[in-house]
C-alpha cells in the first residue's frame, strides 16, 4: 500500500511539474496569403504553366480560402450557389476553437500544391508556417488545420469536376495547310496550338464559354485595301518605326513589360532553351496586392479583392480561348514573313496560339473593372511587379489606364492585330462587368458602410 502511495504522489508531481500548453494567440495577417500566393507563382514559372491553366491555378485555391472567411466574417458572402456547381463548404466543430483565417491560408497552400508540379516548393512554405504555428499554440494549430484541409477536399471534389482532367487527353491542334488565313506555329520553337479544348473547361460565372462571343475579326486578305491587310500593314510598320528609335523607346519598354509570356525559346547555337516570365495573370494578381497594400487591406479584404480577380480573370481566359481557336486567325509574324519581309521579327517572340481575340487585352479589361469595383476609380499606383525579372516599375493613374496599356503592348510588340486589341477590351470590360454585378460578395452590411 505504502509503495502505490508513494507511486500516486509520484505522478500528480510529475503532472504538476509538467509544462502547461501554450496558449499563445496566433495572428494571421495578408502577409501570410501574400507569401502562399507569391510562392505559387514562383512555382507556375518553374513550372512553365500556360496562361489558362494558371489562371485555374490562382482561383480554386482563392475561392477555397475565401469561403471559410466568409462563413464567419458578417461583411462577406459565400460564393456558394453563386460559382457554377460550387455548394456550401462543411461547418466548423463547434466543440473546437478554430482560427479561421490561419484555416484558410491552410486551404490556400493545401490547393495550390494540388495543382502544381514542384509540391515540394508548396511544402518547404507550409511546413515553414506550421513550425511557427504550431509552437506558438499546438490545439488551436491542430483544430485551425483540420478545418482547413477539409474545406480544401470539398472546394477539390468542386475543381475535380471542371472538365480540366478530360482536356489533357482531348487531340491536339491540327493545322489548316490549306487555308492561308488560318493559324500556323511560330518561330522560333513551332510550338503546337496551346489549349484548344479550353472553352471545354467549366466557367466560374459565365453561362458559357461564348457568352461574350466578340464579332469576327477583320476577313483574311491581301489585298491593299481590305480592313485585314491595313491592319496588318500597321504591324509591320509600328515595329519598324519603334526599331529605328531604339530600345529605349516608350514603345518598346512598354511592349517589354507586359511581355508575361511563360514560352519565351532562347537559341544558343544546338541548344534550345526557355526564358521563364510570370503570366498575365500573374502580372494582374501582383498588382492586386500592391492595390492591397496601399489601402492597408485587412486579411478579409485582400481575400476578397484576389478571390473576385482572379475568378474574373479564369473565366476570361475560358472566353478568349474560345474565341481564339473560333476564329483560328494568323498571326502577323507569318503573314509579314510570308508576304511582305522575310526577315522582320516583332520586338516579342509569338505566343504559341491563335491572334484573336488578345488574351492580354481580355483578361487585363476583366481585371481592370473588378479591381476598380474594389478599390474605386482613378486608383493610382506604382507597378513593381516586373522588378524581380529585371524590368523598371511603371505608374499608372487608373487600372483602366494599366489595361490599355496592357492591350496596346501587344501592338507595340508586334504580335497582334488592331482588332484583336480593341475588340478584346472590350470582351474582358464587358464580362468583367458581368462578374461584377453578378458576384453579390458583399453583404448588406459591408455595403452599407461602404
Amino acid at each position: 500500500m505504502k509503495k502505490i502511495l508513494i507511486a500516486l504522489i509520484s505522478f500528480a508531481f510529475a503532472v504538476s511539474c509538467k509544462a502547461p500548453q501554450k496558449e499563445e494567440p496566433i495572428n494571421i495577417t495578408p502577409e501570410e496569403l501574400d507569401a502562399s500566393i507569391d510562392r505559387v507563382t514562383e512555382i507556375m514559372i518553374h513550372d512553365i504553366f500556360s496562361p489558362p491553366v494558371a489562371s485555374r491555378i490562382f482561383a480554386y485555391p482563392n475561392v477555397a480560402a475565401y469561403e471559410i472567411v466568409a462563413a464567419t466574417n458578417d461583411n462577406y458572402n459565400s460564393l456558394a450557389g453563386q460559382l457554377n456547381g460550387l455548394t456550401a463548404i462543411p461547418e466548423p466543430d463547434t466543440t473546437k476553437t478554430i482560427n479561421y483565417e490561419l484555416a484558410a491560408v491552410v486551404a490556400h497552400m493545401e490547393l495550390s500544391k494540388r495543382l502544381i508540379f514542384s509540391e515540394d516548393r508548396m511544402e518547404s512554405l507550409r511546413d515553414s508556417l506550421y513550425m511557427v504555428w504550431e509552437g506558438k499554440n499546438p490545439v488551436l494549430f491542430s483544430d485551425s488545420k483540420a478545418y482547413g484541409l477539409q474545406v480544401a477536399d470539398h472546394i477539390g471534389e468542386w475543381m475535380n469536376k471542371d472538365n480540366y482532367a478530360q482536356t489533357r487527353t482531348m487531340p491536339k491542334f491540327t493545322v489548316d495547310a490549306d487555308d492561308p488565313g488560318r493559324w500556323q506555329p511560330t518561330p522560333p520553337a513551332y510550338m503546337d496550338g496551346i489549349e484548344p479544348h479550353w472553352n471545354k473547361i467549366r466557367p466560374f460565372v459565365l453561362d458559357s464559354a461564348a457568352q461574350f462571343k466578340p464579332v469576327p475579326p477583320p476577313a483574311y486578305s491581301l489585298e491593299e485595301d481590305s480592313a485585314f491587310y491595313k491592319e496588318l500593314k500597321e504591324v509591320y510598320d509600328v515595329r519598324n518605326k519603334i526599331t529605328e528609335e531604339g530600345d529605349s523607346s516608350e514603345e518598346i519598354q512598354i511592349a517589354r513589360f507586359w511581355d508575361c509570356n511563360p514560352y519565351v525559346s532562347v537559341t544558343r547555337g544546338h541548344l534550345m532553351f526557355a526564358t521563364k516570365k510570370i503570366t498575365p495573370g500573374a502580372h494582374w494578381m501582383g498588382i492586386a496586392k500592391i492595390a492591397a497594400r496601399k489601402t492597408n487591406s485587412d486579411f478579409a479584404k485582400t481575400l476578397f479583392a484576389y478571390t473576385k480577380a482572379s475568378v474574373a480573370m479564369a473565366d476570361a481566359f475560358i472566353s478568349c480561348w474560345d474565341e481564339k481557336y473560333r476564329s483560328n486567325l494568323i498571326r502577323p509574324e507569318t503573314v509579314i514573313n510570308q508576304h511582305i519581309d522575310d526577315s522582320w521579327k516583332p520586338v516579342l517572340q509569338t505566343p504559341p496560339f491563335p491572334e484573336y481575340t488578345s488574351g492580354h487585352s481580355v483578361v487585363s479589361g476583366a481585371a481592370s473593372v473588378v479591381l476598380t469595383e474594389v478599390f474605386g476609380d482613378n486608383f493610382s499606383f506604382d507597378d513593381d511587379t516586373e522588378v524581380p525579372y529585371g524590368l523598371p516599375i511603371r505608374s499608372f493613374k487608373s487600372f483602366k489606364q494599366a489595361a490599355d496599356e496592357a492591350a496596346i503592348s501587344r501592338m507595340y510588340g508586334g504580335i497582334h492585330y488592331r482588332a484583336a486589341i480593341e475588340v478584346g477590351v472590350k470582351q474582358g470590360r464587358d464580362l468583367g462587368t458581368f462578374v461584377v454585378n453578378k458576384l453579390h460578395m458583399l453583404s448588406d452590411k459591408k455595403v452599407a458602410q461602404n
